[in-house]
């Protein structure tokens, strides 16, 4: 019992720096980019990878874990394919219109349920189903506006939603398969993130935003925004593997719908930005959707764990992974893993 009540305390503690972490890089990139007009987001990105990367290299020097390397290509490709889908879903948001990124992002849920379905022959029960689809519907009703269609945008967005998937479904299964905590995960993939975006963000960028990161007039406070961001992002990367690890792909989605509406409420009464019954509407029933989808979740769980033998964990446990053979190790992550910048704007946050 007590190692499941720490299991239990370990995962709210997980969820709970997610979601603050989350919404203060959100405050703070509102500021940078809004404000100061560093539009320049996938090229930020790559500073967060590198910031988080030397923090662990610190924290690795101080004994604070330990580090275990496994399969290089494994690690590798989930670094590249983490990068790769950052960079997709902030082209996908350059190329579309908000609406149409908003249902981008609310497709990753029934396509990772898909994904765990085919390849690991997980099963959802109708209750799950239910309260995903009320959370669905709740933060569509909230954030979806018009719906404007374009050939360069859905390819875009299909290969987003594509890379995003598989990204944290593996976050999931290598963690469990090479028994990697998600500190040394996040480690090791680090530094191919952080490349595949440090070479891509200003191509990227220049493409969004017709400007040159590197001719920015870096003025004392945008440098101080700059490294506040990359500082909580950290924090932000860190939660996102550790979520993952602990829960699963479909719940970590959840939570960044909730860090979506918390966004959004916070929009509404401290920044006092303009809102109509709708938005209060959908936010309200995707919080209800939210609850639903913990309620089972949680009763679920505690059923398995009454019914499941002792020895069915160790029965699979060298079982191969089938999309792990399938791509030798292209995997990923992201949420901007991490931080993914959002857009910020109040009404289409990427948190």
């Amino acid at each position: 019992m007590s190692e499941g009540k720490n299991f239990q305390l370990e995962t709210i503690g997980a969820l709970s720096l997610s979601v603050v972490s989350s919404v203060s890089i959100v405050i703070c990139n509102k500021a940078l980019m809004s404000t100061l007009g560093f539009h320049f987001a996938t090229t930020l990105t790559s500073w967060h990878l590198l910031v988080t990367f030397c923090s662990l290299h610190v924290a690795l020097w101080l004994k604070l874990f330990e580090h275990k390397p496994f399969d290089s290509r494994a690690v590798m490709g989930f670094g590249i394919l983490n990068g790769t889908s950052i960079g997709l879903l902030n082209l996908s948001l350059g190329f579309n219109s908000v609406g149409f990124y908003q249902m981008t992002k609310l497709a990753i849920i029934p396509c990772t349920v898909l994904l765990e379905t085919l390849f690991f022959r997980k099963l959802f029960s109708r209750n799950i189903q239910l309260s995903l689809t009320m959370l669905l519907l709740g933060v569509g009703i909230a954030t979806v506006t018009d719906l404007q269609l374009n050939i360069l945008g859905s390819v875009l967005s299909l290969l987003a939603i594509g890379t995003t998937c598989v990204a944290q479904i593996m976050t999931n299964n290598i963690q469990k398969k090479f028994k990697v905590s998600s500190t040394q995960l996040l480690y090791q993939s680090c530094p191919y993130m952080a490349l595949t975006l440090f070479t891509t963000g200003p191509f990227v960028d220049g493409l969004l935003t017709n400007q040159n990161v590197f001719a920015f007039n870096y003025t004392p406070q945008v440098l101080a925004f700059i490294v506040l961001s990359c500082l909580i992002s950290v924090s932000v990367n860190f939660s996102t593997f550790l979520v993952i690890g602990k829960t699963s792909p479909v719940t970590y989605q959840v939570l960044g719908h909730l860090k979506t509406c918390l966004v959004l409420a916070f929009g509404f009464i401290i920044l006092h930005d303009p809102f109509r019954w709708r938005n209060i509407l959908g936010i309200l029933i995707a919080i209800f959707g939210m609850i639903l989808y913990s309620y089972y979740c949680t009763r679920e769980s505690q059923q398995k764990a009454t019914e499941a033998p002792p020895q069915l964990p160790q029965a699979k446990e060298n079982e191969t992974d089938p999309l792990i053979s399938i791509e030798n190790g292209t995997n990923v992550l992201t949420d901007s893993v991490t931080a993914k910048v959002p857009e910020w704007n109040s009404k289409d946050l990427k948190a």
